[in-house]
């Protein structure tokens, strides 16, 4: 187990790894984001082990279209004829080089940094520096900073960058087109293709010599272990060198640039590291404070008990919020989005909604709420809102029943954080109403509201509910027909339509539109808690069943999907009821690190998310533990225990694990998306999860509120 400094820095999160093994370091993450879509990730050890790792990631058509661009550099320090390495690469029977040796600590603040002593064991002066990677915000620029702060004798100094400007979901041969042009000031790496595209390289204080070579099978661990093509080839067209013999910094600037969207007269080349730096500090500076301050520290310990401050834990989740929040298409209007994840997701859009309460409201961002609520309310179609973009053409999907639902809850809740009536009723409620209009008499995919009121959706050959996984015409988890939270949703829609209807009443002067639709939605809303308690309560078992396909078959599975018929505004169920629920949940499916998926004892539970896709897809929703659903217990559990203190207390205990992981395990200062169901409760899946955070951040202010 890595270890955390004893002190908490403000924004700073720092790890010492000296005598840290090569898998341990192996197995922390670091992701920096810039706005855009783009991002730069790899591990504490500087190997990268995904081929979704690299120093640039960047989004051709921001956020889509990304481009693994830079995957690492080989930098490395000569001296008195003697080689050491600030570079770590995996290969199918050694680490070479294996830098890993000479790093004393890691730590990351508006950028990462690796800290190096190079030398022999028996030297009491080495070389010390640290080296920064750093994202520009709204570009597709990486700064590769070296900073010697210790040099006992002269010594020159190489980068050697690898590229693959491929997309980033492929991975490269030595096959691949690429060749490079000598430029002024560096070198530029051109991929000729349909969406041609070029890395730039310039590096002021150093000399570019050229010496172009493929460089074969780099391994990826995480790949080879879900099942994927896990060996890459790299190309490097030569080298940056200089000497060094004090005190200095050198920089290494990296920009993507698509072919349509540069010339030669618009190619930024940056020069002023110490002007982009303070932008940055600026950036994040101007991010947390809108922090609002909490009086009561929650007792997250490290492993020597020491308390970590209620401010290092907010800043850390507001950080962690901020990388999920992207604009689109850089050259129109700024419209904000969220993505679903890092590295493989794009926006999608029942994640956008599920996490917008936690990532932008919780956080008071109100504009960049609103922006992302009417950014997908514009792309309704047929009653639907987008369920995702696709990362290469960038265009809407529409195959899922509860993405829709979803963003009528979200934007009530923005109503109800903002009071911004006056967007809500122009861009919100004609979408809103639409939505409504189209599941109660019928759109895409047979969904409508059947005779009972409760919405039905699907067939055995779709997968319309967020537990979609299918592999080779296989559905392990088959929730057509009337789904649990889509009818919670469903019910809460309608009352919170007939709730805001009958105020507007009190406030028009011609009130008997807004009487006669409240009435509407509370008659609709009043058949279906009938039918929905008549149908989902299972009284032998005291909890709510999950699914009742469309022929009338009875899914009685214990899933967490229930707990959104007490977590929501308004539940269809009994005060009763909804202690059951809460209670069936808590024994049954509540881990440290979110809900499973589906209780222990059941026939279909599967403990260890691994493997190929086939395997993974059928662990996925078949016990996994997935920690946005932390968001929702913890709500549900307060709610039932009338937010008493000794609840939150309780709480408090519950969400522990979370933040210590959003501290110093998987990605450093984020939240992984899954974990496995059977202890010690790996993380898996993606990295850094919207919803994962979103829901943290909204547990942890229903808490220290």
């Amino acid at each position: 187990m890595l270890t955390l400094r004893k002190k908490y820095n403000k924004n700073i999160l720092s790890i010492s790894t000296e005598a840290q093994s090569i898998d341990n370091l192996l197995s922390r993450q670091w992701l920096l984001t810039n706005g855009c879509g783009g991002y730069a990730s790899s591990t504490i050890a500087g190997c990268n082990t995904s081929s979704y790792h690299g120093l640039l990631i960047g989004a051709l058509d921001p956020p889509a279209k990304r481009v693994m661009a830079l995957s690492n550099c080989l930098d490395m320090v000569i001296c008195n004829g003697k080689t050491y390495n600030l570079s770590t690469c995996e290969f199918s029977d050694k680490f070479d080089p294996n830098s890993f040796q000479y790093l004393r600590q890691f730590h990351r603040d508006t950028g990462v940094h690796y800290c190096y002593e190079l030398g022999d064991n028996e030297s009491k002066n080495r070389f010390k520096l640290t080296k920064s990677i750093y994202l520009l915000r709204d570009a597709d620029t990486a700064a590769i900073v070296y900073d010697f702060t210790n040099v006992p004798a002269p010594a020159e100094f190489l980068i050697r960058p690898l590229a693959g400007l491929r997309d980033f979901h492929s991975i490269q041969k030595s096959d691949a087109p690429l060749y490079s042009i000598l430029l002024e000031q560096g070198v530029s790496i051109r991929r000729d293709n349909p969406d041609g595209c070029e890395l730039v390289l310039t590096c002021p204080a150093a000399q570019f010599v050229e010496d172009p070579q493929w460089w074969f099978n780099f391994i990826y661990r995480d790949n080879r272990e879900r099942g994927l093509n896990y060996t890459e080839d790299l190309w490097t067209p030569g080298f940056f060198k200089t000497s060094i013999n004090a005190t200095t910094q050198i920089v290494l600037w990296a920009s993507l640039f698509s072919y349509e969207n540069n010339t030669d007269n618009n190619q930024q080349i940056h020069t002023d590291i110490k002007a982009e730096l303070e932008d940055l500090q600026i950036y994040q500076e101007n991010l947390l404070t809108g922090i609002e301050r909490n009086s009561n520290d929650i007792p997250v310990s490290d492993n020597d008990r020491i308390t970590i401050p209620h401010s290092f834990i907010d800043e850390t989740l507001y950080m962690a919020a901020d990388q999920f929040i992207v604009k689109r298409n850089k050259q129109e209007i700024p419209r904000t989005t969220i993505i679903a994840g890092y590295p493989w997701f794009m926006d999608w859009g029942r994640d956008a909604f599920i996490a917008l309460p936690g990532l932008l409201l919780s956080t008071g961002r109100f504009d960049e709420a609103k922006s992302v609520l009417t950014t997908f309310a514009s792309a309704l179609n047929k009653g639907m809102i987008p369920s995702r973009y696709e990362d290469n053409k960038n265009t809407a999907c529409f195959n899922s029943v509860d993405a829709s639902l979803w963003f009528i809850n979200a934007a009530f809740q923005y109503l109800q954080a903002t009071n911004d009536t006056k967007t809500f009723i122009k861009k919100m409620i004609p979408a809103i109403e639409e939505i409504i209009n189209a599941y109660e008499n019928g759109t895409r995919y047979d969904i409508h509201a059947d005779i009972d009121g409760l919405i039905t959706a699907g067939n055995a050959q779709t997968q319309l509910t967020w537990m979609d996984a299918k592999f080779d015409g296989i559905t392990f988890t088959p929730r057509y027909g009337k789904a649990v939270e889509i009818n919670a949703l469903w019910y809460n829609c309608l009352r919170l339509m007939a709730k805001f209807y009958t105020e507007q009443s009190e406030i028009s002067k011609t009130p008997d539109k807004e009487i006669k639709k409240s009435q509407h939605y509370q008659e609709m809303a009043d058949d279906v808690k009938t039918s929905f308690c008549g149908h989902f309560w299972n009284e032998k078992k005291n909890y709510l069943n999950d699914c009742i396909t469309t022929d009338g078959i009875i899914d009685d599975s214990l899933r967490p999907n229930q707990i959104y018929a007490v977590s929501l505004d308004y539940s269809p169920l009994t005060d009763r009821q909804q202690k059951a629920v809460v209670k069936a949940v808590q024994e049954n499916l509540l881990t440290p690190y979110g809900l499973r998926t589906l209780n222990t004892s059941s026939k279909n539970y599967k403990g260890i998310y691994t493997g190929p896709q086939r395997l993974r897809d059928e662990a996925y929703h078949q016990g996994t533990v997935w920690a946005f659903l932390i968001g929702p217990f913890i709500e549900s559990y307060l709610k039932v225990n009338q937010f008493s203190y000794q609840s939150k207390r309780g709480a408090e205990e519950m969400i522990q694990p979370l933040l210590r992981h959003l501290i110093e395990d998987s990605c450093i200062g984020s939240v992984s998306e899954i974990f496995d169901g059977d202890p010690p409760h790996n993380p898996k899946g993606c990295f850094a999860q919207a919803w994962s955070v979103a829901e943290l951040i909204r547990a942890y202010k229903l808490i220290t509120s």
